[in-house]
């Protein structure tokens, strides 16, 4: 029982994350990704980039943003997630 809720977990965050995937075609020049949608895509580039190895149309990045704004947030959260690993990492040995 444990396992079944375990793969049923792992099953919905898989298609939770899927579903919001850069490149997908949710984004297009008339209403493209913004900050927010790049905070997002930065911290799930880990599964788009397992993904885009499967599906072509997948891609870390979304092609169709703002400019600036959808950059700083896409580079913010992936140095604060990666950064965030190493700060507890360091906790953990002190």
């Amino acid at each position: 029982m444990k396992y079944l809720k375990l793969t049923c977990i792992i099953i919905f965050i898989f298609f939770f994350l899927s579903s919001c995937i850069p490149g997908g075609g949710s984004y297009n020049p008339a209403e493209p990704a913004g900050f927010f949608s790049g905070i997002w895509h930065g911290w799930i580039a880990p599964f788009s980039l397992i993904l885009s190895i499967f599906n072509k149309s997948i891609s870390i990045y979304e092609i169709n943003n703002t400019g600036w704004w959808y950059d700083f947030g896409f580079y913010i959260s992936i140095i604060s997630g990666f950064g965030g690993i190493q700060l507890a990492r360091k906790k953990r040995n002190s």
